[in-house]
């Protein structure tokens, strides 16, 4: 509806997945540089962060820079059974697997026979599983034992885990410890920065097609409390914004309409005084320090309750 009118060439705030739109902030890059690491050496790699702060975004960045001799097998499903893991293995590299007398032994079997015809044809299998922190614990320990399988020289499976926070508390379990110990490399992917989120707007506008500034700094200082530097919700409310924006006919986003757009996105009113609220509390401070130390404090009419105290009395 918007696009028009500022000019875009498609919506810049959109939630999907899209590589084209990822910023690669200083701890992107490093995220990055992790998942390659584990898919060039054969590791086991960990990459965990909040809902919305672009893993999976990342994940799809990371499966256009592969070259052909990797394999992938990519589950987003996570509420598997162990049974249902291996058999999603096999249909996601394409493994012909029996229909019949089938266990967890045979699907092993078959993925093994896979894995050792494509290393001897210098493939490299990986396999990436997002929402990890869904799968059971007997489920993590199946794919624990996928890392078994392997040659005198390699792993012949690489894995990468992905999840939220809660997959790293459970990794750091007495349950999950020998899980944890085949883990060669960890990324925590956290919220952006100031600066990161001023960039991070820009970068999707000028790939919609905009150069000049539609956020000014006050707004996207606002946009900062108001998102917590959270990725995703960053772009809903840009994406409410802008929409604002174009409702009142203005090519610029100001506070007042970040502010109305943040509280239709959260369902309720965001807090005016948010900026204010350290140095409001700050100079009432400031005030009782000054009435105390001048002795006026003890003449205000209400500080004799305190020094008092309530009156009891009782009837026998």
């Amino acid at each position: 509806m918007y696009r028009e009118h500022f000019g875009f060439r498609e919506q810049p705030f959109s939630i999907a997945p899209d590589p084209q739109y990822l910023y690669l902030s200083r701890q992107h890059r490093e995220a990055l540089a992790h998942l390659i690491y584990g898919v060039r050496t054969g590791g086991f790699v960990l990459l965990t962060g909040e809902v919305g702060t672009g893993k999976t975004t990342l994940c799809r960045c990371l499966l256009e820079q592969l070259p052909a001799q990797v394999l992938v097998a990519y589950i987003v499903n996570t509420g598997l059974s162990e049974r249902e893991l291996l058999e999603t293995i096999c249909d996601e590299f394409r493994i012909v697997r029996p229909r019949q007398n089938v266990n967890n032994k045979v699907l092993i079997d078959a993925i093994n026979t896979f894995l050792l015809k494509a290393h001897a044809a210098g493939k490299s299998p990986v396999l990436i599983i997002d929402e990890a922190q869904n799968l059971a614990p007997s489920v993590l320990e199946q794919v624990r034992l996928l890392t078994n399988l392997e040659t005198s020289r390699r792993k012949l499976l690489q894995i990468i885990l992905i999840g939220q926070p809660e997959l790293k508390s459970l990794l750091e379990t007495r349950q999950m410890r020998q899980l944890s110990q085949r883990i060669t490399a960890r990324f925590h992917l956290e919220a952006l920065s100031g600066s990161e989120i001023a960039a991070y707007v820009n970068h999707r506008l000028h790939k919609a097609g905009v150069t000049r500034p539609i956020f000014g700094r006050e707004a996207l200082r606002l946009l900062g409390r108001l998102s917590g530097g959270i990725p995703r919700l960053i772009n809903v409310i840009c994406d409410r914004a802008l929409l604002g924006a174009y409702c009142e006919e203005k090519h610029t986003v100001s506070r007042r309409i970040l502010r109305k757009a943040a509280a239709e996105v959260f369902g309720r009113p965001v807090g005016i005084l948010s900026r204010w609220w350290p140095v409001l509390f700050f100079a009432a401070c400031l005030l009782f320090a000054v009435l105390y130390g001048s002795g006026l404090f003890a003449r205000l009419p209400f500080t004799g309750f305190f020094a008092a105290g309530p009156s009891l009395s009782t009837r026998s």
